[in-house]
């Protein structure tokens, strides 16, 4: 498929996806013509990549860890060095501190939601008294 079928369907923009190439991370066949030739495992790939990178990881560490992923979430790694280990450890460390610090946000806004609904529930002249 070219990049503008992969695109549509992975809802990756296509600078993105030759971003992706760039750095090495997804890499298409070539047609004849010189245009990008992307197999039906290419999408699988481009929507890992966009999620690793949603959840904060950093490029050169989706490089690293890329090759041992053969399945979106399901990693097959046998030879993971020290280092790579180390730097899958910290990233998953600062992703949970992010989980951590987006929850109580999101637990903030909740009880902010709350309140307003409580308080639009009450008669207009109950609110108004207590402004």
């Amino acid at each position: 498929m070219r990049i503008g079928e992969l695109s549509e369907r992975t809802g990756i923009p296509r600078r993105m996806l030759r971003y992706y190439e760039e750095t090495g991370m997804l890499v298409p066949g070539r047609c004849e013509n010189g245009y990008r030739d992307y197999d039906e495992q290419s999408a699988d790939r481009a929507l890992q990549i966009r999620g690793l990178l949603d959840a904060g990881m950093p490029t050169r560490v989706i490089k690293q860890v890329l090759p041992c992923l053969k399945q979106p979430g399901v990693a097959l790694v046998f030879d993971a060095t020290p280092e790579t280990i180390d730097i899958l450890e910290r990233e998953r460390d600062s992703m949970s501190e992010r989980i951590e610090t987006l929850t109580r946000s999101r637990d903030a806004i909740s009880r902010y939601i709350d309140t307003i609904r409580r308080l639009r529930m009450r008669r207009p002249e109950e609110v108004s008294s207590r402004a």
